[in-house]
């Protein structure tokens, strides 16, 4: 089975130049609710791969990113939409992990957990990281 992913920051959201930290710093991007409505109606997995390595330099908990991610998903839901599941990494680019993009690690993940075929698949991203990662993943 094939799967849509989706990059949060530039795509569902708005891109913060010090990260959303809070819900109340997050905003979806015009059309954002009505795309993923409309994404819904297929029958592949909507899942979101995010880079959050603001909870390692210590600007945003762990626990902060799960409740926006909580809440967006509510807030899709009741736009029509869904999301089958959320991938975040929290670490530094300098850690050098095989999860944050532009390593495949979390798609790996992903296709691993919920019987995804990367080789069919598809990323929507907004920055070049998103891309290789998903070059790399095989989307």
């Amino acid at each position: 089975m094939r799967a849509v992913f989706l990059d949060r920051d530039g795509v569902i959201c708005e891109n913060r130049p010090d990260h959303v930290k809070g819900w109340a710093e997050f905003r979806f991007l015009p059309g954002t609710l009505a795309a993923l409505r409309r994404l819904a109606r297929q029958p592949w997995p909507l899942v979101v791969i995010t880079n959050q390595g603001a909870v390692r330099r210590g600007l945003v908990s762990a626990a902060a990113v799960e409740e926006i991610h909580a809440r967006m998903l509510q807030e899709v839901r009741r736009a029509g939409g869904r999301l089958d599941a959320i991938y975040y990494c929290p670490h530094l680019p300098e850690e050098g992990c095989f999860c944050r993009k532009p390593r495949p690690g979390l798609l790996f993940r992903a296709a691993q957990d919920l019987g995804i075929d990367l080789e069919g698949s598809y990323f929507i991203g907004d920055a070049v990281t998103d891309v290789e990662a998903a070059l790399a993943a095989g989307c």
